[in-house]
């Protein structure tokens, strides 16, 4: 009868600390620990962060942080942490919260138009990704990868396509331009390769006059037009005449991109620059900004016709008058220059 006792007493202290180890283990895991009034919390985990870390940015955000740190020590994320984007929603547990961290960052959508340079590009990334200006931009730079990869320092501009992409946060510089290659060679398939050897141009040539189309329209539906002039005194030996060239070799001088230039004028075309094509034939040895996709494609299918000459059309902004023959653009450019001095733009 005593045994039965002792039993009896040992089976209910089993029962009342298996009880308490639930209730702890509930607690722990099970029980809704989010301080926050939103529907979500978004958390960003830098790549090199620590548990003390992810505690720091948690605790605004949970109601029980000890609760957190004991879940987090039994399911071994406090020694596995991962960097990215992670999503926290009102009302989970330490059990739900934990497997967000561990497995779901989230990609974020990251995107650019048309940078001049790029240091601009990586001003740009690195508001949208984790890895800072400097190390994108030592990345672009590269010279052995950009060796390997068939660019140089005056195309290396070239490989970066704009448009918008999909990356993780915590992407580094050497992911974000191994993932920008890809892009490119997706990008020139085998259908715009086709086209660029037809009208005679390398990939790297056709984003060259592209980005001279991207500057000189900024309507998608002329740059067609704007292109078959180009490729019209390409095949016929005249210089390109561009004003964006000239404006781009003005700022590469200087070393100042920042530099506004409104109007070109004749003392710049006699600028010693290889992207001059006022004083040198044929395309300039890169582009001279990120042409978009509507340029290229504006290159690759651009309108046959005779035009080799065009001014900006003053009675239509934003469009340009065409012309066969110089006499024709003369009488075309009178008007722009009377225009352009009756607004008073010296530079």
């Amino acid at each position: 009868m005593y045994i039965k006792k002792i039993l009896l007493t040992i089976v209910l202290l089993g029962i009342i600390a298996g009880g308490f180890f639930a209730y702890k283990v509930y607690n722990a895991f099970l029980t809704p620990n989010t301080n926050f009034n939103n529907d979500e919390a978004i958390v960003f985990i830098p790549s090199d962060a620590n548990f003390n870390d992810v505690k720091e940015m948690l605790t605004p955000l949970l109601k029980d942080i000890d609760g957190f740190e004991s879940a987090a020590d039994r399911k071994g994320y406090s020694n596995n942490i991962k960097g990215g984007k992670y999503s926290i929603t009102k009302g989970m547990n330490n059990n739900d919260i934990i497997g967000s961290l561990r497995s779901k960052n989230i990609p974020v959508k990251v995107a650019f138009n048309n940078q001049e340079t790029l240091e601009d590009l990586a001003g740009r990334i690195a508001t949208q990704i984790e890895a800072d200006s400097i190390s994108l931009l030592k990345s672009f730079n590269d010279t052995k990868f950009l060796s390997e990869n068939d660019f140089n320092q005056n195309s290396k501009l070239a490989m970066y396509i704009p448009n918008s992409y999909e990356f993780f946060w915590n992407t580094s510089a050497e992911g974000f331009r191994k993932k920008m290659l890809k892009e490119y060679k997706r990008f020139w398939n085998e259908k715009r390769l086709s086209k660029a050897k037809k009208i005679g141009l390398s990939t790297q040539e056709v984003s060259s006059l592209a980005s001279i189309v991207h500057k000189e329209t900024a309507k998608i539906d002329e740059r067609p037009r704007v292109a078959g002039v180009y490729l019209n005194r390409l095949k016929k030996g005249i210089k390109l005449q561009a004003d964006p060239t000239v404006i781009y070799a003005i700022k590469k001088s200087k070393d100042d991109f920042d530099l506004v230039i409104k109007r070109v004028l004749y003392k710049d075309l006699e600028l010693d620059s290889p992207y001059n094509t006022y004083k040198y034939a044929g395309l300039p040895p890169g582009p001279i900004a990120m042409p978009d996709i509507s340029a290229i494609d504006a290159v690759l299918n651009y309108e046959k016709h005779d035009y080799l000459f065009f001014v900006a059309n003053v009675k239509k902004f934003g469009y340009h008058m065409f012309a066969k023959t110089l006499a024709q653009h003369n009488r075309n450019k009178a008007q722009y220059i009377r225009w352009i001095n009756e607004q008073k733009v010296k530079r």
